[in-house]
């Protein structure tokens, strides 16, 4: 893991992908970016996750009332956040909205999937910034503007973009076409929880 920024308040870092955010059930999944960071700072607490296979910028809250601040930024969609991902084929548009209910696909758990009648209102804005015609892939920037498990993975899918990587939803061909998930959790911008000055984190997308 890498320190991004670190006051008596908040921290910010850099979660490699491949390393859980908390732990998972037994012994062999206890290891984890949130017991890493208590392990360097003792009063770190989770505020959000990322996916397992999800690399980039995650939030640590100082103590308990930098964490219900913090969290409640995200509850209410005060903190922006950026991702880059590489998908399979070209948009034709250069930019656009996702507006696709999700909910658990329980039979299939962790998955998730569009459900028009029990899910959750989310919306993802998605923005061309390059296409590589010769490869059949296009990089995109993402915003997702409510905060569902798996939500960009699942909207790009079934807008027919999967991530390249994906080995849960998209196809075996286009999850063997990169070595992992080509999905960064690029940049976040929030208030700072004691000074509600405004900040602005950024990570080097890794591929």
């Amino acid at each position: 893991m890498q320190v991004v920024y670190a006051d008596a308040h908040l921290l910010i870092i850099d979660k490699p992908a491949g390393l859980l955010a908390v732990p998972g059930r037994g012994e062999a999944k206890r290891d984890c970016l949130a017991a890493r960071v208590q392990d360097a700072f003792a009063d770190a607490l989770i505020v959000h996750r990322l996916d397992q296979a999800t690399s980039g910028l995650m939030v640590f809250a100082r103590g308990l009332d930098a964490q219900r601040r913090l969290s409640r930024a995200f509850e209410q969609r005060e903190v922006g956040k950026r991702y880059m991902a590489v998908v399979a084929g070209c948009p034709v548009q250069a930019s656009g909205r996702i507006d696709l209910p999700l909910a658990a696909d329980w039979p299939r758990r962790p998955r998730q999937q569009v459900d028009h009648v029990h899910g959750k209102a989310s919306l993802t804005c998605w923005r061309v910034l390059t296409v590589q015609a010769e490869r059949d892939c296009s990089r995109l920037e993402l915003e997702p503007l409510t905060g569902r498990s798996h939500q960009l993975r699942v909207h790009l899918g079934a807008i027919g973009h999967p991530i390249l990587g994906d080995l849960l939803y998209a196809p075996p061909e286009i999850q063997r076409r990169a070595p992992r998930l080509l999905l960064h959790a690029s940049e976040l911008e929030l208030a700072h929880p004691a000074t509600e000055e405004p900040h602005r984190f950024a990570s080097t997308v890794p591929f």
